[in-house]
């Protein structure tokens, strides 16, 4: 029982490890809470305490780094200038067309 709460705990924060250096955003929070729930109780439950209290510090530092991800890097979009003004362009000779095509009825 106590190395399937290990396993499991590797396994979520494995996979909360992944979710963190992909562009998730706080997706990552929900297997990194599993994998802290599971390691916790694979620390209470074990004799040798080393492995379990390892993967709690992984754990609880990878919470971190998402936590501070989240807070600290702001995902800014800059507007193109010059897409925006060929854009207005475009629909300005649109227009033009159009009305064209209106005169010539």
């Amino acid at each position: 029982m106590n190395r399937l709460f290990l396993i499991l705990s590797i396994i979520f924060a494995a996979l909360g490890l992944a979710f963190t250096i992909l562009p998730m955003g706080t997706i990552a929070l929900i297997p990194l809470a599993l994998a802290l729930i599971f390691a916790f109780i694979a620390l209470l439950r074990q004799r040798e305490k080393l492995f379990p209290k390892i993967l709690l510090l992984i754990v609880f530092l990878n919470l971190l780094t998402v936590i501070g991800k989240e807070v600290f890097v702001k995902d800014v979009v800059d507007t193109d200038k010059q897409f925006e003004s060929v854009k207005e362009q475009s629909e300005q000779e649109a227009q033009k067309d159009l009305e064209d095509l209106e005169n010539l009825q």
